[in-house]
């Protein structure tokens, strides 16, 4: 199988993010791709009304792999901003959709460059799991390098919560 990046724009999760949630006036369509950046990265779910969205929780919230779960948008966010970008074309759509993201719910097999949270939100959306995340770090090492250093950099803070004013005070002659 061909996996080239999707040059379909209308596909493409990161072509048209036209609102912002919670800030925009209304919730999401049901069966909406969310998106919400992170450091490094973008985590990815589906919006299955009520406020609720369906996810990989695989390096949501922590560096360590998680099942698929249904939570609150809140918690989906983990203080992050929330997109939706409308797709032109999916092959399913609102509740079926929703259904087919709820049918996968307690699914532990995260793998974060064949199985991620896009790999997900795209198989609900189109019958096929793709990630243009994992695609552009292969096309290029340089992005693939920027994720690492920012996922490491992710896992240095939640291992050791130290604040970068505490860090910035050391006195480089302290440490030699």
């Amino acid at each position: 199988m061909d996996r080239q990046p999707i040059s379909d724009p209308a596909r493409s999760a990161t072509a048209r993010l036209t609102r912002r949630y919670p800030e925009a006036s209304t919730e999401p369509p049901i069966g909406a791709h969310l998106i919400s950046p992170r450091r490094g990265y973008s985590h990815h779910g589906i919006y299955v009304g009520d406020g609720n969205v369906v996810h990989y929780a695989g390096l949501a919230g922590a560096l360590r792999r998680g099942p698929i779960e249904e939570v609150s948008i809140t918690h989906f966010a983990a203080g992050h901003e929330v997109l939706f970008a409308p797709h032109a074309a999916p092959a399913y759509v609102r509740q079926e959709a929703v259904q087919r993201a709820r049918s996968r719910l307690g699914e532990n097999r995260y793998r974060l460059l064949t199985n991620n949270c896009e790999h997900f939100c795209t198989w609900c959306l189109y019958g096929e799991g793709r990630s243009e995340q994992v695609l552009a770090c292969l096309v290029d090492p340089r992005a693939a390098l920027r994720t690492v250093l920012c996922l490491f950099i992710a896992f240095l803070v939640t291992a050791w919560p130290i604040s970068l004013a505490s860090v910035s005070s050391i006195n480089r002659t302290d440490l030699a």
